[in-house]
């Protein structure tokens, strides 16, 4: 009698999905996280790493949260946030930008990378384009891919500021064009679309029924004239989606404060998503938003005015360090200087390996180029105190100059 026919060994399974395998950890993130360990050892860092403000979170708004909780405002809420919460955001909005949108088109989130998140999981599927300026924010191009998305990148030249015009998107669009995400002021560049470009751009992706995500963390830090939204083109509004944040304008990057607007489906799906994942913000995270959204803008104002003396400060700096180029930011906190003259010289190929040697030797934090999408660039934060800007620049004038 024969022998039963073995039975086939099972084969090994897969453990993680494609989609977690498409992305990376945050670039940025993964800085800190070296930093740290160096900081751990003695080293004494000078950090312009973090894209995170060195102010305190103004006096009202921390108020407003303590307050929330002694009065044990810490249960759930609805999941888009407290109506008080989306009113304040909306309005704000309007007095600042002219937009028009109501409370069921405003959701609250745990931070504006949330609203960037859920915004490309509802809209994007597998094979849709969108559209992405270079230099970008680390995190768009991956959480695009883990949607399944196609980036469609669209250089910006250096000689030109990194401007993003309109006939750039235009000549980038295709009939599988889903969304254009634009970040004005840009990180890491700090570009800022010209209004004329920026309201092309809008009517363009409306007349060919492209969302435009417009991704406002730095709205308020605005250099070179009064801020700008494209939600203030509200013919266009069924395709736009506003994406801001807390964290930045009031200095609550740990509150983790951010929201949405945009056309009343859109919002809907958000939150449905939104209800399978994170819930609500954190009940008194939103009433400090609401303070921060409805209270006094003074706050605002000054940092705003600190950060543009930081900017000059540090401008003067890197001018006077031989071989490195920057441009103006004419927005957000951060320069994005040019390296190009030093790759190639005692073995570093790479702004990674730059921005390497120089936490180890000079003991400055940096941003690798490579992070944004580009291969001559480091990204450096001025969002620090004058000291640490002129003894940052102080190490890394020392630090070129032995570069031979």
């Amino acid at each position: 009698m024969s022998a039963a026919p073995t039975a086939p060994a099972t084969q090994a399974r897969k453990i993680f999905t494609d989609r977690i395998n498409r992305i990376e950890v945050s670039a940025t993130l993964a800085v800190s996280a070296e930093a740290a360990k160096l900081r751990a050892t003695g080293a004494k860092l000078v950090d312009f790493g973090a894209g995170e403000p060195h102010f305190a979170t103004p006096r009202h708004i921390k108020d407003a949260g303590v307050e929330a909780i002694e009065e044990n405002f810490t249960k759930y809420t609805v999941v888009s946030g407290i109506p008080d919460l989306r009113r304040a955001a909306v309005e704000r909005h309007a007095c600042d930008f002219g937009s028009d949108y109501s409370l069921d088109e405003a959701v609250f989130t745990t931070g504006g990378k949330l609203a960037l998140f859920n915004a490309i999981q509802v809209l994007v599927e597998h094979g849709d384009e969108v559209i992405l300026p270079v230099p970008y924010w680390v995190s768009f191009k991956d959480i695009i891919e883990y949607a399944g998305g196609k980036t469609v990148f669209v250089e910006t030249h250096e000689q030109e500021n990194f401007n993003v015009t309109a006939p750039m998107i235009e000549a980038a669009m295709t009939p599988r064009t889903k969304a254009i995400i634009l970040n004005t002021p840009a990180n890491p560049s700090g570009a800022v679309i010209a209004p004329k470009d920026l309201e092309q751009i809008i009517r363009l992706a409306h007349s060919r029924g492209s969302y435009v995500l417009l991704d406002e963390c730095y709205v308020y830090l605005h250099y070179t004239g009064a801020p700008i939204s494209g939600a203030s083109f509200t013919d266009c509004k069924e395709h736009i989606v506003v994406l801001g944040s807390l964290s930045k304008t009031y200095a609550m990057t740990g509150w983790r404060a951010g929201y949405a607007l945009g056309p009343k489906p859109v919002i809907a799906a958000m939150s449905k998503l939104q209800s399978q994942s994170t819930s609500n913000a954190a009940s008194m995270v939103q009433k400090a938003a609401v303070a921060a959204l409805s209270g006094s803008q003074e706050c605002v104002t000054e940092m705003r005015s600190e950060y543009l003396m930081l900017r000059d400060r540090i401008l003067t700096g890197l001018k006077k360090i031989p071989g490195l180029t920057c441009t103006t930011p004419q927005g957000a906190f951060y320069v994005y200087p040019n390296v190009s003259k030093y790759l190639g010289k005692q073995g570093i190929d790479s702004p990674t390996a730059l921005a390497t040697k120089l936490l180890h030797e000079a003991h400055v934090v940096t941003v690798p180029g490579e992070a944004f999408g580009t291969h001559e660039h480091i990204r450096l934060s001025y969002a620090v105190k004058p000291a640490d800007v002129d003894e940052g620049v102080r190490r890394m004038g020392e630090f070129f100059a032995n570069f031979a």
